[in-house]
């Protein structure tokens, strides 16, 4: 009767300080301890430790996928050198009235008199400015695929970061369930302690021995995550520039985001490098307008021929152009017109979507920040301090097996819980740089 009293008495304290703990309506200032900084090289000798902003970098320097594209600018500035070359001479040579069927006939006399030799250079003269207007339409061509390189580069940084997001999610989940495991386990060391004391029956035993379950498969489960985010992410980085044994270092935590919608969707339309791409696109087609309409001016042909026959050396010019009655390339002229035409569509097009896309991502920013704030207003410490009172009131007999066990599994998915919301607030935090095309943002 005695222990039931002091027992009692123990979880009326407990409760007490629970009541008095949950009244504060002050927010945590740390939900999660807070990561390690960023090491390098020389801070931890013999593994490779990176932080977002490297990671960020050796993807830019090494991704394969990313240099393939870059080979299209050089690609596009070797049609360049192609597009500024003029015409090549033509050089030609004959020789007439050759004595082949009558070899008699074959002397020095006849080749000096009878023999005719021709020897004459042609150019082709090109009209209408081609070459300038050829060179003109492939430099156009080099800027559109340096801007769709940018934003092949400003996708990549988004994979990047929302990848080195989900690693830092995996180590602290891992974190957690290392945590819980450890907790669970004196736990249940003290169960067993009570059960040899007869203070408990072997159901109650069994029931926590099962729930240790749960906890190691928490534990391997988190361990996965976290090495093939890892290999995933290395892809991502360029497999062979890195180690595979490498770590990262993170803060994974909430940032604080101010600006306004217009705010961001202005800086997007002055930084998207598909929308610069889309403005070029239309340049680009203006230039291979303005090509097609040189190309419908015909050219001309000259030359010059030296001729010796007999005693007589002449020198003849000859010149040539084409009657520009049928062909003077008007459907490739009519076609580069509904091309302007078309990159001007994909130009409203590309805007549009720009101003779509960062739209929907600060919405979605928006969003998750409500729900980490939910979070970190009071329901994790609400979550921890009903878990340690009521894990309290258990070790020392105040409360059931069945209270301890629920607050525990409210305690873990409390946590899991905002851990997995602080992720997708990263990630979106991450897409709405996507959207506006820089990493700064206000």
């Amino acid at each position: 009767m005695r222990s039931k009293r002091l027992c009692s008495s123990v979880f009326l304290v407990v409760a007490f300080s629970f009541g008095a703990a949950t009244a504060q309506s002050a927010p945590p200032q740390n939900p999660l301890p807070p990561a390690p900084p960023a090491q390098t090289l020389a801070q931890k000798p013999g593994s490779i430790v990176i932080s977002l902003e490297d990671a960020i970098q050796m993807a830019l320097q090494h991704n394969h996928s990313l240099l393939a594209a870059r080979t299209v600018i050089q690609q596009n500035q070797a049609e360049e050198t192609t597009a500024n070359l003029r015409p090549n001479p033509v050089l030609m040579g004959d020789s007439q009235f050759l004595p082949i069927f009558q070899p008699s006939q074959f002397s020095a006399d006849y080749l000096d008199n009878t023999a005719q030799f021709d020897l004459g250079v042609s150019y082709l003269f090109e009209r209408g400015k081609k070459r300038q207007h050829r060179l003109q339409a492939a430099k156009d061509l080099t800027a559109v695929s340096r801007s769709q390189v940018a934003d092949n580069e400003r996708s990549l940084t988004f994979q990047v970061a929302s990848q080195f997001t989900n690693v830092e999610l995996a180590e602290s989940t891992l974190e957690l369930a290392t945590e819980d495991l450890k907790s669970f386990q004196n736990t249940l060391n003290i169960t067993e302690a009570r059960y040899k004391a007869g203070d408990i029956g072997e159901d109650d035993l069994l029931k926590m021995k099962l729930q240790m379950l749960q906890f190691q498969m928490d534990l391997s489960a988190a361990q996965l995550a976290r090495v093939q985010g890892l290999s995933d992410l290395r892809q991502l980085l360029g497999y062979e520039s890195i180690a595979a044994d490498y770590d990262i270092a993170g803060s994974f935590d909430y940032q604080q985001v101010k600006g306004n919608l217009d705010d961001f969707q202005s800086k997007a339309l002055e930084n998207r490098p598909d929308l610069q791409a889309a403005r070029q696109g239309v340049t680009a087609a203006n230039s291979q307008h303005e090509l097609q309409k040189a190309i419908g001016k015909r050219d001309v042909t000259g030359q010059a021929s030296y001729t010796h026959l007999g005693y007589s050396n002449d020198l003849s010019l000859f010149g040539q152009i084409q009657m520009p009655i049928f062909d003077r390339n008007q459907g490739e002229i009519a076609r580069a017109g509904f091309a302007i035409t078309q990159a001007q569509e994909q130009e409203k097009l590309a805007s549009g979507q720009v101003m779509t896309d960062v739209r929907d991502a600060f919405e979605g920013l928006r969003a998750n920040d409500q729900i980490v704030g939910l979070y970190r207003s009071g329901y994790l410490d609400a979550a921890q301090q009903s878990r340690d009172i009521t894990e309290y009131a258990y070790r020392h007999g105040a409360a059931s097996l069945l209270d301890f066990l629920d607050a525990e599994r409210s305690y873990r998915v409390t946590q899991l819980g905002y851990r997995q919301s602080l992720a997708s607030y990263l990630i979106a935090l991450e897409q709405l740089r996507e959207a506006v095309g820089t990493r700064s943002l206000p």
